[in-house]
């Protein structure tokens, strides 16, 4: 029985591991994840201008 127990324990010790190690590359993939407005990769949209409407329209 205690052999058992030692098995059990031992598989829910990597478990346990596996799912820290999980977490903690979570929360680095998540700190480093590029959000919101990145200024200099910024486009600007003319399609809504007026002078980019009256250009192309004939």
């Amino acid at each position: 029985m205690k052999k058992v127990l030692k098995i059990i324990a031992f598989i829910t010790a990597i478990a346990g591991a596996a799912a820290a190690v999980y977490v903690i590359l979570q929360k680095i993939k998540a700190r480093d994840a590029h959000t919101g407005y990145d200024e200099e990769n910024y486009v600007s949209c003319s399609c809504l201008d007026d002078e980019f409407t009256a250009e192309t329209v004939a």
